[in-house]
This record gives structure tokens, C-alpha cells and sequence, in this order.
């Protein structure tokens, strides 16, 4: 089994001393301590890309916390299921144990207490963000109402959107894939389906309230 450690800050200029010495008890090879010093948005960072061409069965990847692996939960969960499903490689989350796939946590109830815990998490991060958008919609609502004036026109979807935004929340297709099929960035691809996702909450929960 080989160990990974992989370390992320969002700007050059942060430190990320406190991640290495969070590592160092596990007595990780330098070779294979991993740092990228970009935005927690996306996953197409350099170093995380080198370090998953690596991992192989069993081996486990060590993270200080759940968001030096990413802010994007849609994608957290993808790269989730990548590692420890297709590669069949641990994780170990230095700041939620719930979260780890190895040790004591490495039989099926163990895996599902720790897919469930992230499931949570994704669900709770989600729901703030719908909020978020929500009050920010009004916000532009409200603005646009005074007479404010916005910037430039949002690029229009591409014709198959919404039938590649169906099989992707039906799990048939990836986000990856789906993001490509339509030659869109995977980023932009996943924002746009939440953007759909909290539009039809905000219209279930009036519809709910009118009923």
C-alpha cells in the first residue's frame, strides 16, 4: 500500500504549512505529498491529476479536510466514487473520520456509513447554495426593479441541455461525460444544473405552500 497526501490552497500567496504538518505523523514519502495552490472550484489542477494517474488498488490518499479536495460538492461526490470505486483506493479525512474508508471503517457498513456522511454534506452544502441563489435572485430581482442594469447577455444553452441534465441527475451519465458531450467546462456544466435544480425546489415548495 502506498500513502498520498494531497494539499490545496486557493491562492499562491496562502501558506500551506498547516496541511504538511497535519501529514507528517503519517509518514507520507515527499514524493508523494501532492500541492496545488488554485481554487477548490474544479478538479482540473495539475498536481491532483498526476496523483490520481498514481493511485492505484488499496493505496490511501490523506487530505486535511474535505474541502482541500474540493468547494464543488456535485464533483466532490464524482471524484468520490473515482478513487475509492473504479481505482479502489482509501480516503482518509484527517478532519471527519466518519468520512474514512480505511482501518475500522473499511468493511460495507463502514463504506456506507462514510458514503451517507458525505451524501449529507453535499446535501446540506447544496441546499445553502439554493438559499444563496435564492436571496441573491431576489436581490437582482429587487435591483432590476429600481432600474438597475446588469452585464453582459449569459451565453444560451446548448439545444440538448436539458436531456443531458435529466440522465446526469438520474445518474445515467457522469458529469464529466455529459459536460463533454455538450462541449461545455465541466464547472459551467454543473452550475447551470443547480441553477435548473434550485429553480424547481423554489417552484415545488410554492406550488407546496399554494396546495
Amino acid at each position: 500500500m502506498e500513502k498520498y497526501g494531497y494539499i490545496r490552497v486557493s491562492a499562491k500567496d496562502q501558506n500551506p504549512e498547516r496541511q504538511f504538518i497535519a501529514l507528517q505523523e503519517y509518514q507520507i514519502q515527499q514524493r508523494n505529498i501532492y500541492v496545488d495552490r488554485m481554487s477548490g472550484s474544479n478538479f482540473l489542477r495539475p498536481q491532483y491529476r498526476k496523483m490520481l494517474l498514481r493511485l492505484k488498488r488499496g493505496d490511501l490518499m490523506i487530505i486535511k479536510s474535505i474541502d482541500r479536495l474540493g468547494r464543488n460538492y456535485g464533483e466532490i461526490l464524482e471524484q468520490w466514487r473515482t478513487i475509492t470505486k473504479e481505482i479502489g483506493a482509501n480516503i482518509r479525512v484527517l478532519d471527519m473520520p466518519l468520512l474514512n474508508t480505511d482501518s475500522c471503517h473499511a468493511d460495507l457498513t463502514g463504506i456506507f456509513i462514510s458514503d451517507l456522511v458525505l451524501q449529507i454534506l453535499a446535501y446540506v452544502a447544496e441546499t445553502e447554495r439554493c438559499f444563496i441563489k435564492q436571496r441573491q435572485a431576489e436581490g437582482i430581482a429587487a435591483a432590476k426593479a429600481r432600474g438597475v442594469k446588469f452585464g453582459s447577455k449569459r451565453a444560451e444553452l446548448p439545444e440538448a441541455f436539458e436531456r443531458y441534465y435529466e440522465r446526469w441527475s438520474q445518474g445515467h451519465i457522469s458529469l464529466r461525460d455529459a459536460a463533454t458531450e455538450l462541449h461545455m467546462s465541466h464547472s459551467t456544466f454543473y452550475r447551470r444544473c443547480q441553477e435548473i435544480k434550485c429553480q424547481k425546489e423554489i417552484q415545488d415548495k410554492e406550488n407546496c405552500c399554494k396546495g
